[in-house]
């Protein structure tokens, strides 16, 4: 999942930065994305050292294959650790980020536009009194950051109602890298939106109950002991493709058109196709000595290896009411279909 992150930060970052000369968000998040990249080659190289480190001991003879083979499974294991402990800083580091850009406590591309020189193909304009150069045009094809969050559940024999989860304590987030592509060339309300995104599908059962599978199927059972909680996570990579609506308009300047994005209303309708990457649930308790425990297990629990499904999206400039829903079942072989189904808000920063 690590790479993904720092695939999305990277390319994200990167084109912006270079686009713009102002410190802004954008420039921040690659810096997180850079650390996170970091973060990834350190603990490796350092896993590669000590593995061939075994290697020496055992072409020495001073221990086994077995003991070599249970020596670097550890180290594995030890490094995998590291890196989701040290990337969970940096992803934090990241909501916060966002969450200064949306209250408007840090600067972003539109505001560098007002206080400073904007690279690209330009002409002077008055905002406020101030001559600046701004950007008249946007290109056929631009891109964007869009991260979403919201809840989650799961739709079973085609109704949501005496659900099996928490309305409120399932939720979802989403991060990703889409093009936006002016369909028609002197026409702004139609766009192709394309890219690719992580989706990552919480469900936290009700009446302290957690999955367990059993053979084919996967199914939920009542915990023997009080559980603090009980989650199961599914984390997604797809690809998603819109057809988005934008009556952001037709602009002139001078005599000269231009079109721009996210300035008014739009909506968007599609959906996405991918692959599961991976499954985990998650397990909170306090054991008979009274120690908080808690347990991560990972495995397929049975779900279906590729996910494809429909969204759609409204709002005003980059924020919009976004929903999803999974067509096929969560679980493969499961008697009853369950597709997730998330509700939540979206965010397009360009």
């Amino acid at each position: 999942m690590q790479r993904v992150i720092i695939y999305v930060g990277i390319l994200v970052c990167t084109f912006l930065s270079k686009t713009y000369g102002q410190v802004t968000f954008e420039q921040k998040a690659k810096g997180i994305a850079y650390q996170i990249e970091k973060i990834t080659k350190e603990e490796k190289a350092w896993l590669k050292q000590q593995v061939e480190l075994v290697n020496a001991e055992l072409e020495k003879g001073t221990i086994s294959r077995d003991q070599a083979d249970e020596k670097k499974l550890k180290l594995a294991e030890a490094t995998a650790s590291n890196i989701e402990t040290r990337v969970a800083v940096e992803e934090e580091k990241l909501t916060l980020l966002v969450k200064e850009k949306v209250e408007g406590r840090i600067a972003t591309l539109d505001t560098a536009k007002r206080f400073g020189k904007v690279y690209g193909k330009g002409i002077k304009v008055r905002v406020g009194g101030m001559a600046d150069t701004t950007k008249v045009s946007e290109k056929r094809t631009t891109s964007q950051l869009v991260f979403a969050a919201g809840v989650n559940n799961l739709v079973t024999n085609k109704a949501l109602a005496h659900s099996d989860f928490r309305y409120w304590g399932s939720h979802f987030y989403e991060l990703g890298w889409t093009y936006n592509t002016r369909i028609f060339k002197n026409n702004n309300l139609l766009h192709f939106k394309y890219g690719g995104s992580v989706q990552y599908n919480n469900l936290r059962a009700t009446d302290n109950r957690y999955f367990t599978e059993n053979g084919d199927e996967t199914n939920l059972e009542t915990s023997a002991i009080r559980l603090k909680d009980s989650r199961l996570r599914n984390v997604n990579l797809v690809i998603p493709l819109y057809l988005e609506f934008d009556f952001s308009g037709n602009k002139g300047y001078k005599g000269n058109s231009f079109y721009e994005t996210h300035k008014s209303f739009r909506f968007g309708l599609g959906g996405f196709l991918g692959a599961n990457i991976k499954t985990k649930q998650i397990l909170k308790y306090e054991d008979a000595s009274g120690n908080n425990v808690t347990s991560k297990i990972k495995g397929d629990f049975n779900t279906n290896d590729f996910v494809y499904g429909l969204g759609t999206y409204v709002g005003y400039k980059e924020i919009s009411v976004y929903a999803k829903y999974d067509l096929n079942p969560l679980f493969k072989n499961n008697a009853v279909d369950q597709n997730n189904i998330s509700l939540g808000v979206r965010f397009d920063f360009n």
